[in-house]
Protein backbone atom coordinates (compact mmCIF):
# COMPACT_ATOMS: atom_id res chain seq x y z
CA UNK A 1 0.00 0.00 0.00
CA UNK A 2 1.47 3.43 -1.24
CA UNK A 3 1.40 6.20 1.32
CA UNK A 4 -1.89 8.41 1.63
CA UNK A 5 -1.75 11.96 2.88
CA UNK A 6 -2.55 11.24 6.46
CA UNK A 7 0.46 9.42 6.94
CA UNK A 8 2.95 12.08 5.55
CA UNK A 9 3.87 14.47 8.57
CA UNK A 10 5.33 16.91 6.38
CA UNK A 11 5.25 18.11 3.11
CA UNK A 12 8.13 20.66 1.49
CA UNK A 13 11.20 20.80 0.02
CA UNK A 14 13.32 19.06 2.86
CA UNK A 15 14.77 15.72 2.68
CA UNK A 16 12.79 12.92 2.41
CA UNK A 17 12.88 10.51 5.22
CA UNK A 18 10.62 7.12 6.21
CA UNK A 19 9.62 6.09 9.63
CA UNK A 20 8.37 2.17 9.56
CA UNK A 21 6.94 1.60 13.03
CA UNK A 22 3.29 0.64 14.67
CA UNK A 23 3.92 1.97 18.33
CA UNK A 24 1.51 4.51 17.82
CA UNK A 25 2.91 6.39 20.92
CA UNK A 26 5.97 7.06 19.14
CA UNK A 27 3.82 9.17 16.80
CA UNK A 28 4.29 12.35 18.85
CA UNK A 29 7.60 12.88 19.16
CA UNK A 30 8.22 11.64 15.42
CA UNK A 31 6.02 14.56 14.60
CA UNK A 32 7.86 17.54 16.76
CA UNK A 33 11.39 16.74 16.40
CA UNK A 34 11.43 14.39 12.58
CA UNK A 35 8.32 15.99 10.67
CA UNK A 36 9.17 19.55 11.74
CA UNK A 37 12.94 19.07 9.92
CA UNK A 38 12.29 16.72 7.32
CA UNK A 39 10.01 15.58 4.44
CA UNK A 40 9.08 12.36 7.02
CA UNK A 41 6.51 9.86 6.04
CA UNK A 42 5.19 7.52 8.83
CA UNK A 43 4.87 3.48 7.53
CA UNK A 44 3.88 0.39 9.07
CA UNK A 45 4.72 -1.96 6.71
CA UNK A 46 8.17 -2.97 4.69
CA UNK A 47 5.81 -2.70 1.51
CA UNK A 48 4.90 0.39 1.53
CA UNK A 49 8.59 1.90 2.34
CA UNK A 50 9.89 -0.01 -1.23
CA UNK A 51 6.98 1.06 -3.03
CA UNK A 52 7.63 4.59 -1.49
CA UNK A 53 11.22 3.72 -2.34
CA UNK A 54 11.06 2.85 -5.80
CA UNK A 55 8.47 5.49 -6.53
CA UNK A 56 10.38 8.93 -4.43
CA UNK A 57 13.81 7.67 -3.32
CA UNK A 58 14.30 8.17 0.11
CA UNK A 59 17.52 9.69 1.84
CA UNK A 60 17.14 8.31 5.20
CA UNK A 61 14.76 5.23 6.67
CA UNK A 62 14.27 4.95 10.30
CA UNK A 63 13.12 1.24 11.53
CA UNK A 64 11.30 -0.06 14.11
CA UNK A 65 13.19 -3.44 14.20
CA UNK A 66 10.66 -5.15 17.32
CA UNK A 67 7.65 -5.09 14.29
CA UNK A 68 7.42 -7.76 12.16
CA UNK A 69 5.52 -7.90 8.81
CA UNK A 70 2.83 -9.66 7.27
CA UNK A 71 4.96 -11.61 5.56
CA UNK A 72 6.99 -12.78 8.11
CA UNK A 73 9.83 -10.84 7.15
CA UNK A 74 11.87 -9.34 10.14
CA UNK A 75 12.91 -5.42 10.10
CA UNK A 76 16.35 -6.54 9.41
CA UNK A 77 15.76 -8.40 5.77
CA UNK A 78 13.69 -5.50 4.86
CA UNK A 79 17.25 -3.14 6.25
CA UNK A 80 19.41 -5.63 3.72
CA UNK A 81 16.93 -4.96 0.94
CA UNK A 82 16.92 -1.18 0.90
CA UNK A 83 20.83 -1.37 1.30
CA UNK A 84 20.87 -3.54 -1.56
CA UNK A 85 19.02 -1.00 -3.42
CA UNK A 86 20.69 2.11 -2.66
CA UNK A 87 23.70 2.46 -0.95
CA UNK A 88 24.18 5.43 -0.08
CA UNK A 89 20.64 5.82 2.19
CA UNK A 90 21.07 6.71 5.49
CA UNK A 91 19.22 3.74 7.79
CA UNK A 92 18.79 3.97 11.71
CA UNK A 93 16.88 1.17 13.87
CA UNK A 94 14.82 1.24 16.98
CA UNK A 95 14.75 -1.14 19.46
CA UNK A 96 13.85 -2.33 22.78
CA UNK A 97 16.69 -4.56 23.76
CA UNK A 98 20.43 -3.90 24.27
CA UNK A 99 21.39 -7.53 22.97
CA UNK A 100 24.65 -7.36 21.90
CA UNK A 101 23.79 -9.95 19.05
CA UNK A 102 21.22 -7.58 18.06
CA UNK A 103 23.71 -4.74 17.31
CA UNK A 104 25.74 -7.05 15.40
CA UNK A 105 23.30 -8.58 13.46
CA UNK A 106 21.53 -4.92 12.51
CA UNK A 107 25.11 -3.81 11.62
CA UNK A 108 25.57 -6.78 9.19
CA UNK A 109 22.21 -6.24 7.77
CA UNK A 110 23.23 -2.69 7.49
CA UNK A 111 21.98 -0.28 9.96
CA UNK A 112 23.99 2.73 10.60
CA UNK A 113 22.98 3.85 13.77
CA UNK A 114 20.53 1.88 16.89
CA UNK A 115 18.86 3.60 19.32
CA UNK A 116 17.09 1.55 22.26
CA UNK A 117 13.49 2.71 23.01
CA UNK A 118 12.48 4.82 25.47
CA UNK A 119 14.27 7.14 22.39
CA UNK A 120 15.18 10.80 22.91
CA UNK A 121 14.48 12.01 18.81
CA UNK A 122 15.42 15.43 19.44
CA UNK A 123 19.00 12.67 19.88
CA UNK A 124 17.82 11.58 16.34
CA UNK A 125 17.12 14.29 14.85
CA UNK A 126 20.48 15.62 15.23
CA UNK A 127 22.23 12.08 14.48
CA UNK A 128 19.77 12.30 11.38
CA UNK A 129 20.70 15.50 10.28
CA UNK A 130 24.19 14.75 10.63
CA UNK A 131 24.29 11.27 8.57
CA UNK A 132 22.48 13.26 6.29
CA UNK A 133 25.02 15.87 5.68
CA UNK A 134 27.83 13.32 5.39
CA UNK A 135 26.25 11.02 3.38
CA UNK A 136 25.72 14.04 0.58
CA UNK A 137 29.71 14.59 0.93
CA UNK A 138 30.37 10.86 0.05
CA UNK A 139 28.23 11.30 -2.70
CA UNK A 140 29.27 14.64 -3.92
CA UNK A 141 32.91 12.90 -3.60
CA UNK A 142 32.21 9.83 -5.32
CA UNK A 143 30.75 11.90 -8.51
CA UNK A 144 33.73 14.34 -8.34
CA UNK A 145 36.06 10.95 -8.03
CA UNK A 146 33.99 9.89 -11.02
CA UNK A 147 34.31 12.54 -13.11
CA UNK A 148 38.11 12.99 -12.35
CA UNK A 149 38.52 8.99 -13.95
CA UNK A 150 36.84 9.99 -17.04
CA UNK A 151 38.73 13.26 -17.29
CA UNK A 152 42.12 11.48 -16.14
CA UNK A 153 41.99 8.22 -17.42
CA UNK A 154 41.59 5.67 -21.04
CA UNK A 155 40.63 2.73 -20.55
CA UNK A 156 42.37 1.36 -17.75
CA UNK A 157 44.93 3.46 -18.13
CA UNK A 158 45.30 6.37 -15.13
CA UNK A 159 46.81 9.67 -15.54
CA UNK A 160 46.26 13.17 -16.75
CA UNK A 161 49.52 14.43 -17.19
CA UNK A 162 51.08 15.87 -20.57
CA UNK A 163 52.40 12.80 -21.17
CA UNK A 164 50.05 10.32 -20.87
CA UNK A 165 47.32 12.61 -23.23
CA UNK A 166 49.83 12.30 -25.65
CA UNK A 167 49.93 8.62 -24.98
CA UNK A 168 45.79 8.40 -25.25
CA UNK A 169 45.95 10.12 -28.62
CA UNK A 170 48.38 8.18 -29.86
CA UNK A 171 46.06 5.01 -28.62
CA UNK A 172 43.34 6.24 -30.70
CA UNK A 173 45.04 7.14 -34.22
CA UNK A 174 46.25 3.24 -34.16
CA UNK A 175 43.38 1.34 -32.38
CA UNK A 176 41.23 0.70 -35.95
CA UNK A 177 44.18 -0.11 -37.86
CA UNK A 178 46.36 -3.30 -38.49
CA UNK A 179 49.65 -1.83 -38.51
CA UNK A 180 52.31 -3.72 -36.41
CA UNK A 181 52.71 -1.46 -33.02
CA UNK A 182 55.62 -1.46 -30.23
CA UNK A 183 55.25 -0.37 -26.69
CA UNK A 184 58.56 0.74 -25.40
CA UNK A 185 58.90 1.85 -21.74
CA UNK A 186 60.51 0.65 -18.30
CA UNK A 187 59.21 -2.19 -16.69
CA UNK A 188 56.40 -1.71 -14.55
CA UNK A 189 54.90 1.43 -16.34
CA UNK A 190 51.94 -0.85 -17.92
CA UNK A 191 52.44 -2.05 -21.57
CA UNK A 192 49.98 -4.37 -21.25
CA UNK A 193 47.87 -1.89 -20.35
CA UNK A 194 48.49 0.02 -23.52
CA UNK A 195 47.81 -2.91 -25.84
CA UNK A 196 44.69 -3.63 -23.81
CA UNK A 197 43.49 -0.43 -24.71
CA UNK A 198 44.14 -0.33 -28.07
CA UNK A 199 42.59 -3.36 -28.40
CA UNK A 200 39.76 -2.39 -26.47
CA UNK A 201 38.70 0.74 -28.49
CA UNK A 202 39.69 -0.89 -32.08
CA UNK A 203 38.08 -3.43 -34.35
CA UNK A 204 39.40 -6.38 -32.92
CA UNK A 205 37.98 -5.38 -29.78
CA UNK A 206 35.60 -8.37 -29.77
CA UNK A 207 38.22 -10.88 -31.11
CA UNK A 208 40.77 -13.13 -29.76
CA UNK A 209 44.01 -10.92 -27.20
CA UNK A 210 46.57 -13.96 -26.78
CA UNK A 211 49.32 -13.02 -24.48
CA UNK A 212 52.52 -14.57 -23.79
CA UNK A 213 55.87 -13.13 -22.11
CA UNK A 214 59.01 -13.89 -23.98
CA UNK A 215 61.30 -13.93 -21.04
CA UNK A 216 58.85 -16.07 -18.89
CA UNK A 217 59.54 -18.94 -20.19
CA UNK A 218 62.57 -21.21 -21.61
CA UNK A 219 63.40 -20.96 -25.17
CA UNK A 220 62.84 -24.43 -25.97
CA UNK A 221 59.63 -23.92 -24.66
CA UNK A 222 58.59 -20.81 -26.11
CA UNK A 223 58.90 -21.88 -29.63
CA UNK A 224 56.27 -25.12 -29.15
CA UNK A 225 54.04 -21.93 -27.40
CA UNK A 226 54.62 -19.53 -30.28
CA UNK A 227 54.28 -22.13 -33.09
CA UNK A 228 52.21 -24.81 -31.56
CA UNK A 229 52.99 -28.92 -32.72
CA UNK A 230 51.84 -31.87 -33.96
CA UNK A 231 50.93 -35.27 -32.27
CA UNK A 232 54.39 -37.31 -31.63
CA UNK A 233 56.38 -34.25 -32.80
CA UNK A 234 58.97 -34.49 -30.11
CA UNK A 235 59.37 -36.59 -26.76
CA UNK A 236 56.40 -35.71 -24.20
CA UNK A 237 53.67 -34.86 -27.74
CA UNK A 238 50.77 -36.94 -26.64
CA UNK A 239 48.16 -34.33 -28.47
CA UNK A 240 48.58 -31.98 -30.61
CA UNK A 241 49.04 -28.47 -29.40
CA UNK A 242 47.82 -25.04 -31.49
CA UNK A 243 50.60 -21.99 -30.75
CA UNK A 244 49.62 -18.90 -29.19
CA UNK A 245 50.17 -17.18 -32.86
CA UNK A 246 47.48 -20.02 -34.26
CA UNK A 247 45.43 -18.86 -31.29
CA UNK A 248 45.36 -14.91 -32.07
CA UNK A 249 43.78 -16.04 -35.42
CA UNK A 250 41.40 -13.23 -36.08
CA UNK A 251 42.52 -11.66 -33.03
CA UNK A 252 45.57 -9.82 -31.76
CA UNK A 253 48.87 -11.60 -30.57
CA UNK A 254 50.64 -9.36 -27.81
CA UNK A 255 54.16 -10.33 -27.41
CA UNK A 256 55.85 -9.21 -24.16
CA UNK A 257 59.57 -8.72 -23.82
CA UNK A 258 60.60 -9.63 -27.23
CA UNK A 259 64.09 -9.03 -26.74
CA UNK A 260 64.37 -11.83 -24.59
CA UNK A 261 63.59 -14.22 -27.66
CA UNK A 262 66.47 -16.29 -29.38
CA UNK A 263 68.27 -15.29 -32.59
CA UNK A 264 66.40 -18.62 -33.75
CA UNK A 265 63.16 -17.72 -33.16
CA UNK A 266 63.71 -14.21 -34.07
CA UNK A 267 63.89 -16.35 -37.77
CA UNK A 268 60.63 -18.35 -37.74
CA UNK A 269 58.60 -15.01 -35.98
CA UNK A 270 60.38 -12.95 -39.04
CA UNK A 271 58.73 -15.47 -41.77
CA UNK A 272 55.45 -15.65 -40.38
CA UNK A 273 55.16 -11.96 -40.49
CA UNK A 274 56.61 -11.89 -43.72
CA UNK A 275 54.29 -15.14 -45.38
CA UNK A 276 51.38 -14.31 -42.73
CA UNK A 277 51.82 -18.21 -42.04
CA UNK A 278 52.30 -20.47 -39.12
CA UNK A 279 53.35 -23.55 -39.49
CA UNK A 280 53.28 -26.49 -36.01
CA UNK A 281 56.53 -28.40 -35.25
CA UNK A 282 56.11 -31.62 -36.96
CA UNK A 283 53.45 -30.44 -39.36
CA UNK A 284 53.75 -31.01 -43.30
CA UNK A 285 52.04 -27.75 -44.25
CA UNK A 286 51.82 -23.96 -43.13
CA UNK A 287 48.13 -22.41 -41.82
CA UNK A 288 47.26 -18.49 -43.34
CA UNK A 289 47.26 -16.37 -40.18
CA UNK A 290 45.45 -13.12 -39.76
CA UNK A 291 46.29 -11.77 -36.75
CA UNK A 292 47.52 -8.06 -35.82
CA UNK A 293 51.32 -8.08 -33.57
CA UNK A 294 51.82 -6.18 -30.57
CA UNK A 295 55.13 -6.11 -29.39
CA UNK A 296 56.54 -4.70 -25.81
CA UNK A 297 60.20 -3.87 -24.37
CA UNK A 298 61.52 -2.25 -21.57
CA UNK A 299 65.33 -3.28 -23.72
CA UNK A 300 67.52 -0.64 -25.81
CA UNK A 301 66.58 -3.01 -29.19
CA UNK A 302 68.92 -0.83 -30.85
CA UNK A 303 71.87 -1.82 -29.48
CA UNK A 304 71.26 -5.12 -29.19
CA UNK A 305 70.59 -4.81 -32.91
CA UNK A 306 73.98 -3.27 -32.71
CA UNK A 307 75.37 -6.05 -30.79
CA UNK A 308 74.49 -9.09 -32.68
CA UNK A 309 71.46 -10.62 -30.53
CA UNK A 310 68.31 -9.26 -32.26
CA UNK A 311 68.18 -9.27 -35.85
CA UNK A 312 68.04 -6.19 -37.77
CA UNK A 313 65.00 -7.43 -40.60
CA UNK A 314 63.38 -8.32 -37.56
CA UNK A 315 63.72 -5.05 -35.99
CA UNK A 316 61.98 -3.28 -38.92
CA UNK A 317 59.13 -5.51 -39.21
CA UNK A 318 57.83 -4.93 -35.72
CA UNK A 319 59.08 -0.94 -34.78
CA UNK A 320 56.43 0.02 -37.31
CA UNK A 321 54.27 2.42 -34.93
CA UNK A 322 56.31 2.50 -31.27
CA UNK A 323 54.47 4.02 -28.59
CA UNK A 324 56.91 5.40 -25.56
CA UNK A 325 54.95 5.13 -22.32
CA UNK A 326 56.75 7.49 -20.02
CA UNK A 327 58.18 6.47 -16.43
CA UNK A 328 56.00 7.23 -13.52
CA UNK A 329 59.14 10.41 -12.26
CA UNK A 330 57.90 12.12 -15.38
CA UNK A 331 54.35 11.63 -14.78
CA UNK A 332 53.86 15.43 -13.02
CA UNK A 333 50.43 15.08 -11.12
CA UNK A 334 49.62 11.45 -11.59
CA UNK A 335 50.68 9.69 -8.37
CA UNK A 336 47.95 11.36 -6.12
CA UNK A 337 45.30 10.18 -9.08
CA UNK A 338 46.87 6.75 -9.26
CA UNK A 339 47.07 6.44 -5.43
CA UNK A 340 43.52 7.49 -4.87
CA UNK A 341 42.79 4.72 -7.49
CA UNK A 342 44.54 1.88 -6.08
CA UNK A 343 43.49 2.59 -2.62
CA UNK A 344 39.41 3.06 -3.37
CA UNK A 345 40.21 -0.60 -5.39
CA UNK A 346 42.40 -2.22 -2.86
CA UNK A 347 40.04 -0.97 -0.13
CA UNK A 348 36.67 -2.05 -1.99
CA UNK A 349 38.51 -5.77 -2.49
CA UNK A 350 39.55 -6.19 0.94
CA UNK A 351 36.21 -4.91 2.60
CA UNK A 352 37.80 -2.28 4.51
CA UNK A 353 36.76 1.28 4.97
CA UNK A 354 38.17 3.75 2.59
CA UNK A 355 41.52 5.03 3.48
CA UNK A 356 43.26 8.19 2.55
CA UNK A 357 46.93 9.52 2.55
CA UNK A 358 47.76 12.89 4.25
CA UNK A 359 49.68 15.34 2.80
CA UNK A 360 52.84 15.11 4.07
CA UNK A 361 52.91 11.36 3.23
CA UNK A 362 51.94 12.61 -0.22
CA UNK A 363 54.35 14.98 -0.49
CA UNK A 364 57.11 11.94 0.21
CA UNK A 365 55.55 9.53 -2.07
CA UNK A 366 55.37 12.49 -5.10
CA UNK A 367 59.22 13.41 -4.43
CA UNK A 368 60.18 9.58 -4.84
CA UNK A 369 61.56 8.28 -8.09
CA UNK A 370 59.32 5.32 -8.42
CA UNK A 371 62.12 2.68 -10.07
CA UNK A 372 59.64 0.28 -10.14
CA UNK A 373 57.29 2.50 -11.57
CA UNK A 374 53.14 2.14 -11.51
CA UNK A 375 53.70 -1.66 -10.47
CA UNK A 376 55.72 -0.77 -7.71
CA UNK A 377 53.20 1.96 -6.11
CA UNK A 378 50.31 -0.46 -6.68
CA UNK A 379 52.15 -2.97 -4.84
CA UNK A 380 52.93 -0.49 -1.77
CA UNK A 381 49.16 0.93 -2.24
CA UNK A 382 48.18 -2.61 -1.87
CA UNK A 383 50.26 -3.13 1.72
CA UNK A 384 49.14 -0.21 2.87
CA UNK A 385 45.09 -1.09 2.63
CA UNK A 386 46.16 -4.13 4.56
CA UNK A 387 48.76 -3.14 7.29
CA UNK A 388 48.18 0.63 8.06
CA UNK A 389 45.68 1.11 11.15
CA UNK A 390 42.80 3.51 10.99
CA UNK A 391 41.91 5.59 8.04
CA UNK A 392 45.00 8.09 7.54
CA UNK A 393 47.80 6.79 5.58
CA UNK A 394 50.87 9.05 7.34
CA UNK A 395 54.55 9.59 6.60
CA UNK A 396 55.43 7.22 9.57
CA UNK A 397 53.54 3.97 7.32
CA UNK A 398 55.20 4.45 4.08
CA UNK A 399 58.05 2.21 3.29
CA UNK A 400 61.73 2.91 5.32
CA UNK A 401 63.43 2.94 1.33
CA UNK A 402 60.78 5.43 0.21
CA UNK A 403 61.97 7.25 3.95
CA UNK A 404 65.11 7.02 3.67
CA UNK A 405 65.31 8.09 -0.23
CA UNK A 406 63.16 11.39 0.78
CA UNK A 407 65.79 12.25 3.82
CA UNK A 408 68.65 12.08 1.18
CA UNK A 409 67.15 14.17 -1.55
CA UNK A 410 66.04 16.65 1.15
CA UNK A 411 69.84 16.15 2.79
CA UNK A 412 71.23 16.86 -1.08
CA UNK A 413 69.02 19.87 -1.24
CA UNK A 414 70.51 20.92 1.88
CA UNK A 415 74.12 20.33 0.90
CA UNK A 416 74.46 20.18 -2.76
CA UNK A 417 77.29 17.79 -5.27
CA UNK A 418 79.84 20.66 -4.89
CA UNK A 419 79.55 21.46 -1.19
CA UNK A 420 78.87 24.72 0.72
CA UNK A 421 81.20 27.06 2.84
CA UNK A 422 80.12 26.26 6.18
CA UNK A 423 81.18 29.83 7.86
CA UNK A 424 79.42 31.70 5.25
CA UNK A 425 75.96 29.74 6.04
CA UNK A 426 76.48 29.64 9.64
CA UNK A 427 76.87 33.70 9.19
CA UNK A 428 73.53 34.12 7.22
CA UNK A 429 72.02 32.10 10.12
CA UNK A 430 73.20 34.25 12.95
CA UNK A 431 72.51 37.28 10.94
CA UNK A 432 69.02 35.90 10.17
CA UNK A 433 68.32 35.36 14.20
CA UNK A 434 69.97 38.95 15.07
CA UNK A 435 67.99 41.00 12.73
CA UNK A 436 64.77 39.06 13.81
CA UNK A 437 65.66 39.82 17.62
CA UNK A 438 66.37 43.07 17.58
CA UNK A 439 63.62 43.75 15.52
CA UNK A 440 60.80 42.16 18.28
CA UNK A 441 62.51 44.07 20.45
CA UNK A 442 62.62 47.05 19.16
CA UNK A 443 65.74 47.56 18.62
CA UNK A 444 67.07 47.28 22.45
CA UNK A 445 70.32 45.12 22.44
CA UNK A 446 69.71 44.10 26.30
CA UNK A 447 66.47 42.65 25.22
CA UNK A 448 67.72 41.26 22.04
CA UNK A 449 70.07 38.80 24.00
CA UNK A 450 67.45 38.11 26.63
CA UNK A 451 65.30 36.73 23.92
CA UNK A 452 67.97 34.54 22.27
CA UNK A 453 69.19 33.87 25.87
CA UNK A 454 73.04 34.55 24.94
CA UNK A 455 75.12 37.61 26.98
CA UNK A 456 74.14 41.27 26.55
CA UNK A 457 78.23 41.80 25.44
CA UNK A 458 78.09 38.64 22.99
CA UNK A 459 75.08 40.36 21.61
CA UNK A 460 77.28 43.99 21.53
CA UNK A 461 80.00 42.08 20.07
CA UNK A 462 77.94 40.35 17.19
CA UNK A 463 76.27 43.18 16.23
CA UNK A 464 79.55 45.41 16.28
CA UNK A 465 80.78 41.51 14.00
CA UNK A 466 77.99 41.94 11.18
CA UNK A 467 78.07 45.35 11.60
CA UNK A 468 74.12 46.01 12.59
CA UNK A 469 72.85 49.20 13.59
CA UNK A 470 69.86 49.49 15.69
CA UNK A 471 68.47 52.71 17.13
CA UNK A 472 67.83 52.62 21.02
CA UNK A 473 64.43 52.92 21.95
CA UNK A 474 62.32 54.39 24.74
CA UNK A 475 60.70 51.02 26.93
Amino acid sequence: MAPTPENVLFQGDAQRIAVITADERLEPAVQEFLASTFHTTLLNSADQVLALQRELPLKAVIADLDDQDDSGETRLELIQQLRRADPHVVLFGLARSRSKSLRNNAAKAGIDKLFVVPVDFQEVQVALARALEQRRMEVEASLLHEEAARRYSFCDLIGGCEAMRLVYEEISRVANGNATLMIRGESGTGKELVAKAIVSSGSRSDRPWVSLNCAALPESLIESELFGHEKGSFTGAYESHPGQIELAHGGTLFLDEIGALGLALQSKLLRVLELHTVQRIGAKAPKKIDFRLITATNEDLETAVQAGRFREDLYYRIHVVPIFLPPLREREGDIPLLVDHFLRFYCRANSVPLKRVDPDALEILEDYSWPGNVRELENMVQRLVLMSPGEVIAAKHLPHQILYASTTKHESLLIPEGGISFNEEMARIEVAYLDAALRRAGGRKAEAARLLRIDPQKMKYLCRKYNLRSETRAG
